[in-house]
């Protein structure tokens, strides 16, 4: 499947999964669509057949609460049933309202705390430089999470040493759910730090499939150092009544909302 129609179906099952569940978090799981479809459908060396091979590259959504998106992705390429998507944070479904690695399959790790996947990632990462295995890893990060302080540790870790294998998207869609990003707790000027914690930092257009190509190539190139893609993005990315609107960080859509977003995807897509 073409990639661009791969975000498309991935959007509209998002919707489709908090809708059904009258739960869940829209705003940010639309946002970081695209870096995901390129990493499913495209980047990844992964075995759907295999899904805990050894040499397989991880990947770990550090913004857990935007599993919408994960989940959408690792259905699409067959890791378990789309139809299940509709099940999402029922009581009695393995898709819960956070990544579990040992119910779901192909999620890597289980995340949900803000703030500690990324160092997961990291514990990842070191592990195949010393077992001199050839997988990467890649996590992402909302822009409001890296407030916490564990972020930053972890970055200082990953520069240390010198992981070349890990790729950090950080997902900037400038809200969070207090509200304006800059506003609760600003991080600018966020490429001078990244590159100052000794990162090979990129500044990109999160929704531009040739820039996230670019950006995992650029990366991939990078051999002394980790790299951090600072992924401008849309909250509520494709729906125009979500876009840019910090209410609809955990908020489901009716079924007027729903419908009216599905018929936007399928235009736009």
């Amino acid at each position: 499947m073409e990639t661009k129609v791969f975000a498309k179906e991935m959007r509209k099952l998002i919707l489709e999964a908090i809708y059904n569940s009258k739960s869940g978090h829209p705003g940010g799981s639309l946002s970081c669509t695209d870096i995901l479809a390129v990493l499913y459908n495209e980047e990844m060396r992964r075995d759907v057949n295999d899904p805990k091979n050894q040499d397989r590259d991880r990947f770990v959504l550090s913004k857990g609460h935007a599993c919408p998106a994960m989940y959408s992705a690792l259905a699409l390429k067959g890791y378990f049933p789309v139809e299940d998507i509709k099940t999402f944070r029922k009581i009695d479904s393995y898709l819960e309202g956070h990544p579990d690695m040992k119910h779901i399959p192909g999620v890597d790790m289980t995340t949900g705390s803000l703030g500690q996947g990324v160092s997961a990632a990291c514990g990842m990462a070191i592990s195949a430089k010393k077992q001199n295995k050839d997988f990467r890893v890649y996590t992402i990060l909302g822009d409001g999470e890296i407030e916490e302080g564990q972020c930053w540790e972890a970055f200082m870790f990953a520069a240390h040493y010198k992981l070349s294998n890990l790729c950090v998207f950080i997902d900037s869609n400038g809200l969070q759910i207090d509200g304006d990003v800059n506003e609760v707790m600003s991080s600018a000027p966020l490429a001078d730090k990244m590159k100052a914690f000794g990162f090979n930092t990129l500044e990109i257009d999160g929704h531009d499939l040739d820039a996230i190509r670019g950006a995992l190539k650029a990366a991939k190139e990078c051999t002394d150092k980790p790299t951090a893609v600072i992924a401008k993005t849309v909250k509520g990315k494709g729906v125009s009544f979500m876009e840019n609107q910090a209410g609809w960080h955990g908020v489901a859509p009716n079924k007027e909302q729903y419908e009216q977003a599905i018929q936007e995807v399928e235009a736009n897509g």
